[in-house]
């Protein structure tokens, strides 16, 4: 399985960018895909996860009613919307993907694939 990111980049506060996440590979008919940030000095958090059977998304507190993901199954693609952006959104942001579900569903741990990353900064 392979994720490639596309996207990111500066953005004003107040601002909006989307974030695309391809898959490509093997893939079982049940994974899912999610986004993940991490920030200097941070640990790798959770931001939203799309579960691929049935499209329910999950999201961190932080990002909940300002970020959102959809996945385009024709292209095997995962977006991440995010509006209204704000300083702390800064961090270098990864896609990963899974074979199955597993929970907590916003834990890194539970996710073997990853994509390079994108940096995105907001100021």
């Amino acid at each position: 399985v392979q994720l490639v990111e596309s996207g990111g980049g500066p953005v004003q506060a107040g601002g909006s960018m989307r974030l695309s996440c391809a898959i490509s590979g093997h893939t079982d008919s049940n994974y899912c895909m999610g986004w993940f940030r991490q920030a200097p000095g941070k640990e790798r958090e959770g931001v939203a996860v799309i579960l691929f059977n049935d499209q329910n998304t999950y999201y961190a507190d932080s990002v909940k009613g300002r970020f959102t993901i959809s996945q385009d199954n024709s292209e095997k693609t995962v977006y991440l919307q995010m509006n209204s952006m704000k300083p702390e959104d800064t961090a270098m942001y990864y896609c990963a993907a899974e074979n199955g579900i597993s929970w907590p569903i916003l834990s890194r741990a539970i996710y073997h694939y990853w994509g390079q990353g994108t940096q995105v900064t907001v100021s």
